[in-house]
């Protein structure tokens, strides 16, 4: 009978480990769940002018947390959570560089943006190529411990160009085994870095070693600043469109109404598919919202191969808005005019 308490009481403590690690302990895994509804005169000015008229166009996004064992509980009840490995999460980036390309991708929307609302608006606007976006690294690259992903290569042995074409014609016109010195930008610092020059599997050129995107700057007379300050991804582009588009033209398309929606935009105005959007639609909701564009994107015979039971992001957010019952009103969009001529003919 002497030796029953002092059991008692190691069970209790292994249990009372047990919570605090399911509630405290990280597991490899992240929870996706709705995230927040943010309207953007919070995130937009045009040439100074905060946007104060009444309604909103609204991004959306997906909350991502660090899972632990009563996170990961909680989720598998929650039709509106994921969970994912950290594996699926980064894929074969580091934390750092998934980072860094989500901020490019959010950059990156904010440009084809602008691009688009100048366009509609008909506003003269030029663009700057401000040098090579690094969007990942060959481990075989000489450079592989001196550059990183996210910065943006400027120079190349002091020269400077004007498209990446010119970039990648220097480069390869040099000797395998010859060193360059190339200038970067990381984290906003001008930085230089010496290496030699390899071999390019894909050409069997010379090469630095990295796969690379134009990184370019739109200037204009129309003055577009963001505050968007740990926010990531590129599937803000269409409501960015559409918020500075209305700034521009004053044409008060909101007419009062809580607008959100989510979707890449391209050069050509084209509205682009994303991840998560049935949590998108779950926050809009909660978020009261009256509106919401979702991505009318065509699902290819390739597409439905690789990925059976695929649906396009207007389908799924269709299955979202039943699993809700909201009031919200959905609406298809292949491209930004989609989404401004209806607003125009739903004026009141």
């Amino acid at each position: 009978m002497k030796n029953k308490a002092p059991i008692k009481y190691i069970l209790l403590g292994i249990l009372a480990l047990f919570i605090v690690a399911s509630i405290f302990l990280p597991i490899p895994y992240y929870i996706e769940k709705p995230g927040s509804t943010i309207a953007l005169n919070e995130l937009v000015t045009v040439n100074g002018q905060k946007d104060q008229e009444p309604g909103s166009f609204s991004l959306t996004s997906v909350g991502v947390y660090q899972a632990t064992l009563l996170r990961a509980a909680q989720a598998k009840f929650d039709p509106f959570s994921d969970i994912v490995s950290e594996e699926e999460f980064f894929g074969d980036a580091t934390s750092e560089e998934y980072s860094q390309m989500q901020q490019y991708y959010m950059s990156s929307s904010q440009n084809s943006a602008v691009e688009q609302a100048l366009t509609l608006a008909n506003k003269p606007f030029t663009f700057e190529f401000k040098g090579v976006y690094v969007m990942h690294i060959d481990p075989s690259s000489n450079f592989i411990d001196k550059i990183h992903v996210g910065d943006t290569v400027t120079q190349v042995d002091g020269q400077t160009f004007k498209s990446s074409q010119e970039f990648m014609d220097y480069v390869q016109n040099k000797m395998i085994g010859e060193e360059v010195e190339i200038t970067f930008l990381h984290n906003g610092k001008e930085e230089k870095a010496s290496g030699q020059l390899i071999e390019l599997a894909t050409n069997k050129k010379a090469g630095i070693g990295i796969s690379l995107v134009d990184h370019t700057e739109i200037s204009s007379e129309e003055k577009i600043d963001f505050h968007v300050e740990n926010i990531g991804g590129p599937s803000a582009g269409l409501m960015f469109t559409l918020q500075i588009y209305e700034q521009l033209t004053q044409e008060n398309l909101r007419q009062n109404r809580q607008i959100a929606g989510t979707g890449t935009i391209n050069s050509e105005g084209v509205v682009g598919r994303i991840g998560g959007i049935d949590k998108k639609i779950a926050s809009a909701s909660a978020a009261g919202m009256d509106v919401f564009f979702a991505p009318d994107d065509e699902i290819t015979e390739e597409m439905k191969v690789n990925f059976p039971g695929i649906l396009s992001n207007y389908e799924e957010a269709k299955r979202a808005m039943k699993k809700l019952n909201t009031k919200m009103k959905l609406v298809p969009v292949k491209t930004v005019q989609d989404a401004i001529d209806y607003l125009k003919e739903t004026k009141e």
